[in-house]
């Protein structure tokens, strides 16, 4: 693999400016798994059915107001399509909503109770991605991230893979991803995350980082 030295260089060098940072918000994702409510863990499903192909932000912005006027749990398909401004393709992604709420939530949230019952977040990913409409591998991984329990997952977005092309870990951005080469990848990243010393968690938050100028979720 024909690395890219002076591209490594920039990644620990900003790593080491942003490394508190990313250690205090995977704390936080930790923090959820550990005594966040259903709710607030279906929140995070929902954010990260919203986000392909749309902003971060829009996307956590939709989900915060639904929570605050305590519709996320409850209302029809109309009614939470009314509040993905801004969100791309928001009536396909209503429906993913509601449908996950069907699976999830039908009489109380059991999200923690259902991810416990398998023996890696590798197995719980491969479960989502066959059983949540709407979640393909990255979706997938974000959400175990962000709910603190998919911190050896790589969320293959662009913004990961741009910069991981750029330190000449893969050779091209992939213009789709299937099972097979997602998966490849995760393994390169994965390798390439030990062999610069920045764990995977870290890595993934840093990528993201230089890419969109913060560490967000």
């Amino acid at each position: 693999m024909a690395y890219n030295p002076e591209a490594i260089e920039k990644l620990k060098a900003q790593y080491i400016a942003v490394k508190d940072v990313i250690a205090s918000r995977l704390e936080e994702f930790r923090a959820l798994w550990k005594s966040a409510s259903e709710e607030r863990l279906f929140a995070e499903m929902a954010f990260c059915l919203l986000t392909p192909q749309s902003k971060a932000r829009t996307c956590w912005s939709a989900v915060e107001n639904m929570v605050r006027d305590n519709v996320l749990l409850t209302a029809p398909h109309d009614v939470i399509e009314s509040y993905l401004v801004g969100v791309r393709f928001k009536r396909n992604k209503a429906s993913y909503i509601v449908e996950a709420r069907e699976k999830f939530c039908k009489n109380g949230c059991r999200i923690r109770e259902r991810l416990s019952s398998f023996s890696s977040p590798f197995e719980a990913r491969e479960w989502i991605v066959r059983n949540v409409k709407g979640y393909g591998y990255k979706e997938a991984s974000h959400f175990l991230r962000n709910i603190g329990i998919g911190e050896q997952l790589a969320i293959l977005d662009r913004h990961i893979l741009k910069n991981l092309k750029l330190a000449g870990a893969i050779q091209e951005v992939p213009s789709s991803l299937s099972r097979k080469k997602y998966l490849e990848i995760e393994r390169i990243m994965t390798d390439f995350s030990r062999l610069i010393g920045i764990p995977m968690p870290h890595l993934d938050l840093l990528l993201w980082f230089m890419e969109a100028g913060e560490v967000f979720k």
